[in-house]
């Protein structure tokens, strides 16, 4: 019979051959070895593992070490994968937290910053001197494409030159799991894009439509976290006192697109949300827009002639 210190070096070795990140086998080997340092004090075999055993070891867990629900529900989900494996392996009878769940607490919606202040950022004028121009170009290009499509940080980061479709002002996307999709974007970010790619040519020289869109002064492409310090640069420079990174962008593209469209279904599609209420979650709702949208529409809610 093997002990939960074999059965755990067998599921990480499995994981392992599965492409598992080094990071992502380290933070299972310490939240299953604290797991089982648990049952052990308490005297408890995988076998005798209950529901009960584990709302116990969570609360334990919180107690000692104060962690925040995200941290609980990684612990949770090492365990229940851990558990998994194990029935399925013939090592367990049945899986006692198969069915087990913890009341998720709704998630803080980020920051946001209204219509006119997006303005002041993206339409400030540009350096006086010329290689402050050259960059301005560059970013007043990476920042309106953040707030006309809503994209992601890697999302931007990723974009080819064969990518943009300046025809029909589309831009194909691969987001998150490697899923492709195609949005538009609009006239300021078509001009804003054909600006830069002026001073690309200057900068590049020879490209190919393979190269990525976005580039450094030697040519190369740029870091997720220079395109963060920059959108961050060109927030100061405009004399927003906002914390400006590209996500903040991304969820303020929602909110906006929402609260003039109430298209939730196509702002989800342009968001490349698979579920709607994740969308939910990067909106705000416009109560005074709700409204009308209810008096106009319900039949209970017309004036009575």
């Amino acid at each position: 019979m093997y002990n939960n210190q074999q059965l755990l070096a067998m599921w990480l070795k499995e994981r392992m051959i599965q492409n598992q990140s080094e990071h992502t086998l380290n933070a299972y080997q310490r939240d299953l070895t604290d797991f089982f340092d648990f049952c052990e004090k308490r005297k408890l075999e995988l076998m005798q593992v209950e529901a009960s055993d584990l709302r116990e070891y969570l609360a334990y867990r919180v107690e000692q070490s104060n962690l925040s629900s995200s941290s609980i529900q990684r612990h949770l989900s090492s365990i229940r994968q851990f558990m998994k494996w194990a029935q399925q392996s013939q090592f367990l009878n049945m899986n006692p937290v198969e069915d087990f769940k913890l009341k998720r607490k709704s998630r803080p919606l980020p920051g946001m910053i209204d219509i006119e202040t997006v303005h002041q950022i993206l339409d400030q004028t540009a350096p006086e001197d010329e290689l402050g121009t050259q960059l301005w170009l560059r970013d007043k290009a990476i920042l309106e494409l953040l707030y006309s499509s809503g994209l992601r940080l890697a999302e931007l980061q990723g974009l080819k030159l064969i990518d943009l479709d300046f025809n029909r002002q589309l831009l194909r996307v691969t987001g998150k799991g490697n899923k492709t999709r195609v949005i538009p974007f609009g006239k300021k970010a078509k001009q804003s894009l054909i600006d830069w790619l002026n001073v690309y040519r200057l900068w590049k020289g020879q490209f190919t439509q393979q190269d990525p869109l976005f580039v450094s002064q030697n040519g190369g492409a740029l870091t997720p976290r220079q395109i963060e310090n920059r959108v961050k640069h060109q927030a100061l420079r405009a004399g927003v006192n906002v914390d400006l990174h590209p996500h903040l962008l991304r969820h303020c593209f929602a909110s906006h697109m929402l609260s003039a469209s109430g298209d939730l279904r196509s702002v989800q599609e342009m968001l490349g949300h698979s579920n709607l209420s994740t969308t939910q979650i990067y909106t705000h709702i416009d109560f005074d827009h709700l409204a009308q949208v209810y008096d106009r529409a319900h039949p209970r809610a017309q004036k009575i002639k």
